[in-house]
């Protein structure tokens, strides 16, 4: 016990740093990790957000305890000198050989420390065991080069030991963690997914934000590819740059047009966003002028919301608080 708690505490300043990267990491992947959620359940389960938001936290320990503590100074591994890889499979016989039992704990270490990630594979994800395997076995693969190659060549020299035990000891524990998520499916069964097709006319306000915040991604980046295809056509022909700045906002806000008008006036209410989170934004039947009102009024509200964010939303997140639906599904 004294070998394993002296090995563990060698760790310690590993698990704290993962630890406080942990918050702001969910506050960057809450929206898209809410866009998995509704998207695979339909609708965000507690279990399933907070199991999500326990597999950032291991990805997070997972780089810390595999990458950290980075090279400092002037000299020193992976600065003036590297550590040369390990690529003898059996190596550990020979370790366990001079140094006994001390050599275990790192042994047991790379193996649990995978075990979550088959876990994560196969009751978070539902992905089936060779999948996982193989999943295991390349992110032990991208760790051991990191180490072995001055984490992608950001340093000169080789800072830590790439021994390909570890992708033996890795993928075993990625195997043993994808057992252990079936054993408890036979005790616990996992939650059923979201049927195929189906699609809510009730959006709650989160799901409508995080609909939006995709639809802006794309607008975004057919803009971008807009704007850059004006500027590569444009440029070269000597056409003034206040005259290119134009075009190109007039190739944001017909995407925007084209992404929350056209789609899905065509699909049934659902913007490539609304698609992918199960949505449809009319919440009932409209018809003619009645549902171009609709969506004229709701690119409108939509549109001043983006141009005045901090003012807009609180005000939008107010109003659905308290009459349970936006502005434009008022028409």
């Amino acid at each position: 016990m004294n070998l394993i708690r002296r090995f563990l505490a060698g760790y310690t300043e590993n698990f704290v740093l993962a630890l406080v990267l942990w918050p702001f990491a969910s506050v960057v992947l809450t929206l898209p990790i809410l866009a998995w959620v509704y998207h695979r359940d339909g609708r965000p389960r507690f279990g399933t957000v907070v199991s999500t938001y326990l597999a950032v936290l291991y990805v997070l320990g997972l780089g810390c305890f595999t990458l950290w503590p980075l090279p400092e100074g002037s000299s020193g591994p992976g600065i003036t000198y590297g550590i040369p890889w390990q690529l003898d499979p059996l190596a550990f016989v020979g370790d366990f050989a001079r140094e006994g039992a001390s050599t275990l704990p790192q042994i047991a270490f790379n193996v649990v420390l995978f075990m979550p990630l088959g876990f994560i594979a196969g009751r978070l994800l539902r992905w089936g065991f060779w999948r996982s395997v193989v999943v295991g076995l390349l992110a032990s693969l991208a760790i051991e080069v990191a180490q072995g190659t001055g984490l992608f060549g950001v340093y000169p020299y080789a800072y830590r030991t790439a021994d390909v035990d570890d992708l033996i000891y890795n993928t075993s524990g990625t195997a043993l963690g994808w057992a252990c998520a079936a054993a408890l499916a036979r005790v616990l069964p996992p939650g059923a997914l979201a049927e195929e097709g189906e699609v809510t006319h009730e959006p709650g306000f989160v799901r409508r934000c995080v609909a939006l915040w995709l639809d802006l991604l794309v607008v975004g980046l057919v803009s971008l590819a807009a704007g850059g295809a004006l500027a590569l056509g444009l440029g070269p022909a000597g056409v003034p740059e206040g005259v290119r700045s134009q075009l190109m906002d007039v190739a944001l806000c017909a995407a925007f047009v084209w992404v929350e008008v056209v789609v899905p006036w065509r699909h049934g209410g659902s913007t490539p966003g609304g698609a992918f989170v199960r949505m449809s934004c009319e919440t009932r039947e409209r018809t003619g002028a009645r549902r171009a009102a609709f969506y004229v009024l709701r690119a409108a509200v939509l549109g001043a919301s983006c141009l005045f964010f901090s003012l807009a939303w609180p005000v939008l997140g107010l109003f659905y608080l308290v009459t349970r639906q936006m502005p434009y599904d008022l028409v």
